[in-house]
């Protein structure tokens, strides 16, 4: 790819055609290529025509919910997410197309060695952040440079707890001042001293309800005065199914 071209330039003007589909989720996933100029990639489009309607998320909101990811992910300065956009014209209509990582599929989460854990302190405050209701152990990718990454989250910023993940190895330790840091810096750029959403928070809307943003907001205001990772909740079911 020429790299003198930005990702998300490809990514938002490029042509796009389907070249297979991942058969294992529960919504319809499709291997696209993208071509814009002399870039050619690979990305993952998800139509919102092929979700899978769930009773507690709006219907055919599941793409613009992976897209609004990426730019939390952006603004917390964490670059978690891979490259995301939303596409009015994919082939089988509006979705997210989100750049492929290269990675290799039977190294997950589940066998992830010991210092690979120690590195997910920031892929589970952004899943309590965006209240991440399906961490899969599979959903934390390595690719070939050993850089970590976060997919699918489909299922996210609902106003009601819904966390589910596997992820809780750091239940009761301190959340290191740095990340704490970013959680303040990210809340406090989207809500003013008056309570009122800025400029900033205007990307996110455009996915999100503003009873979203300013749940988002609560948990991360909740984060930072608690200081610590929290425990699953006793009460309801903390761990997503299929774990993998």
């Amino acid at each position: 790819m020429d790299t003198s071209i930005d990702v998300l330039t490809v990514l938002e003007k490029g042509s796009l055609s389907l070249k297979g589909e991942f058969l294992w989720g529960s919504n319809y996933t499709f291997l696209s290529q993208v071509a814009y100029e002399s870039c050619t990639l690979m990305a993952v489009y998800k139509p919102s025509r092929g979700e899978r309607p769930l009773w507690d998320f709006p219907a055919a909101s599941l793409a613009r919910r992976e897209t609004a990811a990426y730019l939390v992910s952006q603004g917390l300065g964490w670059d978690l997410v891979p490259p995301t956009v939303y596409r009015g014209d994919g082939p089988v209509g509006a979705g997210s197309l989100q750049l492929y990582i290269e990675h290799d599929p039977e190294y997950h989460y589940f066998n992830f060695d010991a210092a690979d854990r120690q590195r997910l302190r920031p892929a589970v405050l952004f899943d309590l952040l965006i209240n991440n209701a399906d961490r899969k152990g599979s959903h934390v990718l390595k690719d070939e440079a050993g850089k970590l990454w976060l997919i699918d989250h489909g299922v996210c910023f609902h106003v009601e707890d819904k966390l589910r993940t596997v992820i809780w190895d750091f239940v009761g330790e301190p959340i290191p001042a740095d990340l704490c840091a970013g959680l303040e810096r990210y809340a406090n750029s989207l809500i003013d001293s008056n309570g009122k959403l800025t400029a900033a928070a205007k990307p996110l809307l455009n996915y999100l309800s503003k009873g979203e943003v300013r749940a988002m907001i609560q948990r991360a205001e909740e984060l930072v005065q608690a200081g610590v990772f929290p425990s699953p909740d006793p009460f309801r079911r903390a761990f997503p199914w299929p774990q993998i």
